[in-house]
């Protein structure tokens, strides 16, 4: 009776349970929230190939710029220029990556790559040299979210297994 009393209707506990199930249930939650995680980074790689499909077509289904919204932003940059900085993007990721991965840190699931080689794909599409560029930013985008959903599923992973330990402790296994 005293850890029940102790635990009905408290803050941390407001369906009463005991401690035991009240760990239980947490557990069991993390493990959901884990698994739904781990699948973030296949969204991410959903979210690319759908952007990449759009780009193949020079994003047919967007209006055109306005010749006055051209004329504001001036010339588009050379591709040689946008070339480089996707290099350096491109490096820079994986080796941020593979950081995390070494260091055992979780990973954010890659959305902020797609946005990133949206905009390379902006960028070559205003230059007029996305059909001859849209290979290149569409490795280097399978590459990084291909790294960063394994690693986001891996990391996930190995924490599932440490919430199953848990359980399988409370449980007297």
């Amino acid at each position: 009776m005293g850890i029940e009393s102790n635990t009905a209707g408290s803050p941390e506990n407001p369906l009463g349970e005991t401690e035991p199930d009240a760990l239980r249930s947490a557990a069991r939650k993390r493990i959901q929230r884990l698994r739904t995680t781990a699948n973030r980074g296949l969204w991410a790689i959903a979210l690319f190939l759908v952007v990449s499909i759009a780009a193949l077509n020079h994003f047919s289904f967007l209006p055109p710029l306005p010749e006055q919204i051209r004329e504001q932003l001036g010339a588009a940059p050379p591709a040689i220029m946008i070339s480089g900085l996707l290099i350096l993007y491109s490096f820079s990721s994986l080796v941020l990556i593979l950081a995390r991965m070494v260091g055992d840190s979780v990973s954010h699931g890659g959305f902020y790559h797609v946005a990133y080689l949206t905009g390379f794909y902006c960028f070559y599409n205003l230059a007029g040299s996305l059909e001859d560029n849209f290979w290149a930013v569409f490795a280097a985008g399978a590459t990084i979210l291909s790294l960063e959903s394994y690693h986001l599923w891996s990391w996930c992973s190995r924490q599932i297994i440490i919430e199953i330990e848990e359980l399988d402790k409370l449980d007297g296994k």
